[in-house]
C-alpha cells in the first residue's frame, strides 16, 4: 500500500477536474493541463477530494501510486498558483535579455548563446536574475537545467549560471611557492 497514494488531494473552488477513461483534464486561471492515467487505477471526486485507488495489487500499480498522486497534486497547484524557478547569472559582463520567443545569453563566450523559449514556459529577466515561470513543474524544472547547463558554476570562482540560494563548494587555487629559497 502506498501511503502516499492514499492522501486525498483537496481541490480549490476556482479549479475543475473532468476524469475520462484513461485521462484527466485539469482546468484553472493560469491554463489547462492534462494527464494519461495508467490501467489499474481508479479516481473519484468526493467533496472536492480527489481520491486514487488501485485496482491491482502488482508491483508496477505499487510503486506508480504515489507518483499519480503527486503529478495530480503539482497540477492542480500549477493551474491554481503556477511554478517558478530563479537562475542568477555570476561574473564580470554575464547578461540575459529576452526578445521574440528566445532568451539572448551573453556568459563569456566569444558569441551570445539564444535559447528557445518553449511553449507554456514564460522566462523574464531582473538585472541578472533570470525568472522561469509555467503551469507544469516539469517543463519549468527541465528549461531551468537546461539554461543552467550553458554555463555551470565553475568551483573556482564561482562565476556562472546557479539557481538562487545554491551553495557552490569552491576550491582552493594553486599556491604560490615561497620565493626565499
Amino acid at each position: 500500500m502506498s501511503r502516499v497514494g492514499k492522501k486525498p488531494i483537496f481541490i480549490p473552488e476556482n479549479i475543475e477536474v473532468k476524469i475520462n477513461e484513461r485521462e484527466s483534464v485539469i482546468k484553472g486561471p493560469k491554463g489547462e493541463i492534462t494527464q494519461e492515467i495508467p490501467n489499474g487505477f481508479e479516481i473519484e471526486i468526493k467533496d472536492k477530494q480527489l481520491m486514487i485507488k488501485s485496482t491491482q495489487e502488482t508491483k508496477k500499480i505499487k510503486s506508480l501510486w504515489g507518483t499519480l498522486r503527486a503529478l495530480l497534486a503539482n497540477h492542480i497547484k500549477g493551474v491554481s498558483e503556477g511554478f517558478k524557478k530563479e537562475l542568477e547569472l555570476i561574473g564580470i559582463g554575464f547578461k540575459a535579455s529576452v526578445s521574440n520567443k528566445m532568451l539572448n545569453l551573453e556568459v563569456g563566450f566569444s558569441h551570445p548563446v539564444v535559447f528557445p523559449i518553449p511553449q507554456g514556459i514564460e522566462i523574464s529577466v531582473e538585472k541578472n536574475i533570470i525568472i522561469i515561470a509555467g503551469i507544469n513543474k516539469q517543463k519549468v524544472g527541465e528549461v531551468a537545467a537546461q539554461i543552467r547547463k550553458i554555463r555551470p558554476p565553475e568551483p573556482y570562482k564561482g562565476k556562472g549560471i546557479r539557481y538562487v540560494g545554491e551553495k557552490i563548494r569552491k576550491k582552493e587555487g594553486k599556491k604560490a611557492e615561497a620565493a626565499t629559497k
